[in-house]
């Protein structure tokens, strides 16, 4: 199995940015475009557990828009092969917050890369 191969790494990083920057804008379209269309697909966050699809997008559509600023401290992206990829990164929002953690599999799809699992959590 071939680690990082450069071309892979650039477009996983891509719909990384991609997300993060439909994240703290709350441009759910976009959001909701990133994560595969799919029963199996699962997002753990903060307070929820969501399973399917269908589920995170609800969640989204019904989540409050203020508050999504945040700094990310730390982001580590690695491929593995071609079509597979995972995506953690370290974060914060505003000072004196906890830090958090986000984590993120992504999986190229016909439609392109889509989160196939994530998980959201912070530190105490």
């Amino acid at each position: 199995m071939q680690i990082n191969l450069p071309d892979v790494l650039i477009e996983v990083t891509a719909a990384f940015d991609r997300y993060e920057q439909a994240l703290v804008g709350n441009d759910v379209a976009v959001l909701d475009e990133l994560f595969w269309n799919s029963p199996h697909t699962l997002r753990y966050g903060v307070t929820e557990n969501l399973y399917g699809y269908d589920a995170i997008c609800a969640f989204r559509a019904a989540r409050p828009a203020q508050g999504l600023a945040r700094t990310v401290l730390k982001t580590v992206i690695t491929t593995y092969g071609r079509d597979f990829a995972t995506a953690n990164i370290e974060f914060q929002r505003g000072t004196g917050a906890p830090p958090g953690r986000q984590s993120q599999t992504w999986m190229r799809t016909p439609d392109g890369w889509r989160v196939v699992a994530a998980h959201v959590s912070l530190l105490s």
